[in-house]
């Protein structure tokens, strides 16, 4: 097991339009360890990534089992409105910082994509994630995928599957608030289809993360 790191998050200004979400700037989690080589460890295996028929951002049914095999595949669910500075929007600008350093190696480039999955179906309809997804991905060279459900019901399955904790926020009146909590994970999948690590907020580090790509990407050498 790593070691324990305390995590320093400091974020911008987060604005939080329905349906919107700047993520803002912040600094990464601060290590108290010095991360093993690439290469240097090796990662279990911990389950078969759970599969499910979701829709893209054009409203196309999409089976995730397609996105999470043939490359390393960092995996979270999220939620467009979420302003927690601590939830999705940090998720997303260590996501960014990731993607630049994988950009930045060619041997790399090809190699890993990002998926993320929305946990309210209910509001976030194709439409909805597909302009998120216009804010966020900044460059095309890079895959990314952003999916929804047709209902809740065909979601629980798939969250069940990776144990992502849901719940959703009532008023007094027992009226869903349409705030959604859930504990941020990001799961890291490797081109086999194989849950190979769960990095809760404690282990969201980027140069942690960044190595386990290449430790993965290393064991079976593209060709």
């Amino acid at each position: 097991m790593r070691s324990s790191f305390a995590v320093v998050a400091a974020l911008g200004v987060v604005v939080a339009a329905l349906g919107s979400v700047d993520p803002g700037p912040a600094s990464a989690p601060r290590s108290e360890f010095v991360p093993p080589p690439a290469g240097s460890y090796r990662l279990q295996r911990i389950q078969v990534a759970t599969d499910g028929a979701l829709l893209d951002e054009s409203g196309h049914l999409r089976h995730l089992a397609t996105l999470t095999r043939g490359k390393i595949t960092l995996l979270t669910f999220f939620y467009t409105y979420c302003a927690d500075p601590l939830g999705c929007p940090f998720a997303y600008v260590l996501l960014n910082e990731l993607r630049s350093r994988v950009l930045a190696r060619r041997d790399l480039a090809g190699q890993v994509r990002f998926v993320s999955v929305s946990i309210d179906p209910g509001h976030d309809t194709p439409s909805a994630i597909a302009r998120y997804g216009e804010q966020v991905i900044s460059d095309s060279r890079f895959e990314w995928h952003f999916l929804t459900a047709r209902s809740v019901v065909e979601l629980r399955p798939i969250l069940d599957g990776y144990g992502q904790d849901v719940s959703i926020q009532t008023d007094k009146t027992g009226k869903p608030t349409r705030t959604v909590h859930h504990m941020l994970k990001v799961f890291l999948i490797d081109r086999q289809g194989m849950v190979r690590e769960i990095y809760s907020l404690a282990y969201l580090q980027p140069e942690v993360m960044f190595n386990d790509l290449q430790t993965l990407i290393l064991e079976h050498p593209a060709r």
